[in-house]
């Protein structure tokens, strides 16, 4: 009865890990988001490495990323999206999206609203494009890096 019991709370833990809230984690690859980013949500090909260089540093590229910021709002995601852009547990906000949306690893939801925030806004949205890649120089060349 003992080893039934052992072997339940294996399963249970190994369920629990395969199934928990990071089951749908993904930490991109720099080539493989960028191609991403271009060939499935059209995000425009002179403005990839902006992207890229703003993803490293504000999420290291992992979709289910969350930071709880100074003024007590979070940044969700692969974009770090601020959490008046969404509606936690159903659509809302400036995006019209649920917040869990954006901790998804098909970008779909995530990708629509920061490209509406860039157009709005600018990179300037982002402080870590601010401080990392504001300067054209620290920006990754996708040409060379990725062959993009």
């Amino acid at each position: 009865m003992r080893a039934a019991a052992l072997a339940l709370f294996y399963l249970v833990l190994v369920l629990g890990v395969l199934c928990g809230p990071g089951a749908l984690a993904k930490r991109y690859l720099r080539c493989e988001l960028a191609r991403k980013l271009l060939d499935q949500h059209g995000f425009e090909r002179s403005l990839l490495s902006n992207w890229i260089c703003l993803l490293e540093h504000e999420s290291e590229l992992e979709t289910t990323r969350t930071t709880t910021n100074p003024n007590g709002s979070r940044s969700l995601g692969l974009f770090q999206i601020n959490s008046r852009y969404c509606q936690e547990g159903r659509r809302g906000g400036i995006c019209n999206v649920k917040c869990e949306e954006l901790l998804d690893e098909n970008l779909r939801e995530a990708a629509v609203c920061a490209r509406r925030i860039q157009t709005t806004d600018g990179f300037r949205h982002w402080n870590g494009w601010q401080r990392y890649c504001r300067n054209t120089q620290n920006l990754p060349n996708l040409k060379v890096i990725c062959g993009i």
